[in-house]
């Protein structure tokens, strides 16, 4: 049974909500109270004085992170210790997926330039966390490699990991693609130099007469900066423009 004992009311609303969402069972009680019989975790605050039996599991949750303190306490419930490893599937929108051990805790689905924001989130206080990136997607996944430069980065080859979608599911294909990749060991890299090819550097031409007012194209070195994440094609409209 997990049971919450806190006096700090944002961790305690947060981390109740977060349980009740998951379909956890658990029951709460104000600290320094009679625990209940079934008692194996306890989940206090950062400030909660508590003294508790040698056989419970504490865990001190922080109303900064309550989800990780959620987390926490269903992997001592289970009897896990499990590595975090994420997952990331690049792409115009990649599909992210949070592992401890062998379970799922989350997953995303963001813009590029959110990514590297959304594993540091995810893996702080974690302890040895590993990202493994797919190797599809080459612009956006050496970009994400250089971002998450203090973390150790796997990148895995994702051939057969986009698993078949039946009728009526839409818009997992990527989520379930990280889940995947989280799960293959791949080669450790600390960066990954890529050249754009010239199809490359064309859609990115393509992409910024669509993103300009004047219908204007940006010359082939701006587009290849941009595909090596210099600029972004609102800057290199703006350069082509001057």
């Amino acid at each position: 049974m997990i049971v919450v004992a806190t006096e700090d009311f944002e961790l305690y609303h947060d981390v109740v909500s977060e349980l009740r969402d998951r379909g956890v069972q658990f029951t709460t009680i104000e600290p320094g109270a009679e625990l209940p019989d079934d008692t194996t975790v306890v989940l206090v605050g950062e400030g909660d004085s508590v003294d508790l039996p040698p056989e419970i599991d504490v865990v001190e949750g922080s109303a900064e992170n309550p989800r990780a303190a959620v987390e926490a306490v269903i992997a001592s419930l289970r009897g896990e210790s499990g590595r975090t490893i994420v997952g990331i599937d690049p792409g115009e929108q990649p599909g992210i997926a949070v592992l401890n051990g062998d379970m799922i805790v989350a997953t995303f689905q963001v813009p590029p330039e959110r990514v590297a924001d959304v594993v540091q989130a995810e893996t702080e206080g974690a302890p040895n966390p590993l990202v493994r990136i797919g190797d599809g997607a080459r612009l956006i996944g050496a970009r994400l490699v250089d971002e998450l430069d203090d973390i150790p980065v796997e990148l895995v080859d994702e051939t057969g990991t986009t698993p078949y979608l039946g009728a009526g599911v839409r818009g997992l294909g990527d989520v379930l693609a990280a889940v995947n990749i989280a799960s293959i060991e791949g080669e450790e890299i600390d960066s990954r130099e890529i050249e754009p090819t010239a199809g490359e550097i064309k859609r990115i031409q393509e992409h910024s007469r669509e993103q300009s007012d004047e219908n204007r194209t940006i010359d082939g070195e701006l587009a290849r900066r941009v595909a090596l994440g210099e600029l972004t094609i609102r800057e290199a409209l703006d350069e082509h423009r001057d």
